[in-house]
């Protein structure tokens, strides 16, 4: 009801602007309505640029950690099976996810690097360090009640900073690996002695056990993101703001400037002054309106010349 009452009350005052104002005013909606229109489709092209930039680093060092995981299953892993039985302490080296976790720890050591991390998240771990939180139980469960589920992506906050995270199912698909993980009679004595009997035990071939979940950090990339969204926009604004300057300077001197010189001959024209000419050497519509003029002009003075004849 307001916006009805208000629309009649708005076009009144808008028809009785002049029409440089009118343009100025048309322009500066079309300016702002550019603006937004232009910087939400940026903001969301670049932060999806981002993310895709994120998640580009991540699967390629996923990638390179299941290799390392791929190499020590297929080439540590028989050469140090014989010696768990022998050795009085386990060799961590023949698990695919110790060596996968170590690797990914020398990573860490450059800067560069320092805050990437790469967790095997597991409900019953063997060495508690891959213990699963609050967090990576929920993947795990997710993993294990939806089989058709691969991968799981997103953004969480470690340590008070987002990063993007990529997560992906492991299950036990060799029936090696539950000499290890089925029964403390049958893991090595050497598992025992180190790890104990309480835990990574209980395991079943082609359960899904753990969570690979790999994590980037993305603040920077989005920071980098922001600013040049606000540079681009910052450029933007200069750019329409000289445009719409220049529209409305060349309205005022093609269009606004011409009327009103119409406007001010006419009226010496109505107060008796015919000596006064419509000139526009242009052959626009402003032209033509002139030459209208100028004919309507001669007429008049045409009618006024029969009447005093008549009069006389």
């Amino acid at each position: 009801m307001a916006l009805c009452l208000f629309a009649p009350n708005y076009l009144s005052m808008l028809k009785n602007l002049k029409i440089g104002t009118k343009f100025s005013f048309l322009l500066s909606v079309v300016f702002i309505i550019s603006i937004t229109v232009s910087g939400g489709a940026l903001s969301v092209i670049l932060q999806q640029m981002a993310q895709n930039e994120v998640a580009s680093e991540a699967k390629i060092l996923i990638q390179t950690i299941n290799s390392v995981r791929d190499y020590t299953q297929e080439h540590i892993n028989p050469l140090l099976t014989p010696r768990l039985d022998t050795q009085s302490a386990f060799i961590p080296e023949i698990v695919p996810a110790f060596s996968a976790t170590e690797v990914l720890t020398n990573l860490r050591k450059n800067p560069e690097y320092k805050n990437f991390l790469y967790k095997e998240a597991t409900l019953n771990p063997t060495n508690l360090r891959d213990q699963a939180d609050v967090f990576e139980a929920k993947l795990v469960e997710r993993f294990r009640n939806d089989s058709k589920t691969k991968e799981i992506t997103g953004f969480r906050t470690i340590a008070q900073s987002k990063v993007f995270y990529i997560a992906r199912p492991l299950a036990i698909t060799q029936q090696s690996c539950l000499r290890c993980h089925s029964t403390p009679e049958q893991a090595p004595k050497s598992q025992l002695a180190t790890y104990g009997t309480k835990n990574g035990f209980g395991w079943k071939l082609n359960d899904i056990i753990t969570a690979q979940v790999i994590s980037v950090p993305s603040e920077d990339v989005f920071d980098i993101a922001h600013k040049n969204w606000s540079l681009f926009m910052g450029l933007l604004i200069v750019i329409f703001f000289i445009v719409i300057l220049f529209i409305n300077f060349f309205i005022k001197k093609s269009v606004i400037h011409r009327i009103n010189k119409i406007q001010k001959i006419a009226q010496e024209v109505s107060i008796g002054n015919m000596s006064a000419n419509f000139e526009d050497k242009s052959h626009d519509e402003i032209g033509s309106l002139a030459i209208a003029f100028n004919r309507m002009k001669y007429s008049l003075e045409i009618a006024l010349k029969l009447l005093k004849e008549q009069e006389n």
